[in-house]
């Protein structure tokens, strides 16, 4: 009998929404790195507490993964579990760790049960304020290969629900506070442990600044409306050069975007553990109106997410085969320790609280900051540790 070179047929293939001459269990490419990932964030409105929450589908590598995470002054406990994904394909569920869509682009669900790893749990259903909007493609090059070529929309809202933490339950409610999330396709950056086959990655030699951050925000202005900010930069700098990309814009309810052109940074970072302590940011409009905006830190660390696996922890990375079920996790008594930092990386969910004058509103969110490298302006030794 010849082989037939389709995909297993699933249940979403009963839909009208195919694209190309396979079944929806076969992506576009054979790239092991191709991943479809969600990210979610909520937080107290004062940084008290804070949960983060991550799943990644990664077909050519048959697994399903996901952390849960609870974030409470410097400490942080995290929840990872993985699956083979051909054991459940239809199911975003990990073992205890759980993503399910409510209303598709307005309300999603995301939870961890009470498990045998780490005393923590949680239930958090996003509402959606603005519509979620797309950004950017992200395209790299290391050497020859295309390492990211993907899709990305976020969407900011006000999360329902509960949390516990060492048995003390915390009800979570819109008025208090805020949530953001993510969801991204296609193949993307450090999947999978590093190949050891192929010549030296490309990473920023010394000399070489690097700084970026990834900041969604729900604001209010005084009458009660509400508008979201989505500020996004990378800025590559040695001197003699600088090369920065700028996504960004304000976002209204009705859908309706009014793009930032350009975003001058004046941040401030811990020299020790490169964590992000605030400051502003200057827009640039597209009628070249200037608006500075605020950046006020909340809480003591946030949710580092190399505990969630990104950029690995202790040898692993998200989308590594850990066989047909694993589950682990840890607690971290203090994550503004400078080694312990350096264990988890630099990216994290900061809570912060932005000001935005030119709008009018004051708001809540999530920022994700990486200062790498020479930043001698701000104090921050040519150290490329990310």
């Amino acid at each position: 009998m010849a082989h037939n070179p389709i995909g297993p047929l699933g249940a979403a293939d009963e839909g009208f929404t195919h694209q190309v001459a396979d079944t929806f269990a076969v992506v576009g490419t054979s790239d092991p790195a191709w991943t479809e990932k969600v990210c979610a964030m909520a937080m107290a409105r004062d940084g008290s507490l804070q949960i983060g929450f991550g799943l990644g589908r990664y077909p050519n590598r048959n697994v399903l993964d996901a952390y849960a995470a609870v974030s409470r002054g410097t400490q942080q406990t995290t929840v990872r579990s993985s699956r083979s994904l051909s054991s459940d394909p239809e199911s975003t569920s990990v073992g205890p760790i759980r993503y399910q869509v409510l209303e598709p682009l307005q309300q999603v669900r995301f939870s961890l049960d009470a498990n045998e790893v780490q005393p923590i749990s949680f239930e958090i259903t996003f509402d959606g304020i603005v519509p979620p909007q797309l950004e950017e493609r992200t395209h790299m090059r290391d050497q020859y290969r295309v390492s990211a070529d993907l899709v990305r929309y976020h969407q900011t809202g006000v999360a329902t629900g509960w949390v516990q933490l060492d048995g003390q339950r915390t009800e979570v409610n819109p008025e208090s506070w805020v949530c953001t999330r993510d969801h991204s396709w296609g193949v993307r950056y450090d999947v999978g442990p590093p190949t050891v086959d192929r010549a030296e990655s490309t990473a920023f030699p010394a000399g070489v600044g690097f700084m970026m951050i990834w900041c969604p925000a729900l604001m209010e202005r005084p009458d009660g409306s509400r508008y979201a900010l989505h500020l996004h930069f990378t800025l590559v700098q040695m001197p003699g050069f600088a090369q920065k990309t700028v996504t960004a814009g304000v976002e209204h309810v009705d859908g309706s975007v009014d793009p930032i052109v350009d975003l001058q940074p004046d941040l401030q970072f811990d020299p020790e553990n490169r964590r992000l302590l605030g400051g502003t940011v200057m827009g640039t409009m597209q009628d070249g109106s200037q608006r500075p905006i605020q950046i006020e830190v909340l809480g003591d660390t946030g949710v580092q997410l190399g505990a969630g696996l990104y950029f690995g922890l202790d040898g692993h990375h998200h989308g590594e085969w850990r066989g047909e079920f694993h589950l682990d996790g840890e607690r971290f008594e203090d994550c503004s320790d400078p080694q312990t930092a350096r264990r988890l990386h630099q990216i994290r969910d900061t809570a912060v609280r932005v000001i935005d004058p030119v709008g009018g509103g004051v708001g809540w969110g999530n920022c994700q900051p990486i200062a790498a490298g020479p930043w001698p302006e701000l104090g921050l030794a040519d150290d490329p540790w990310m």
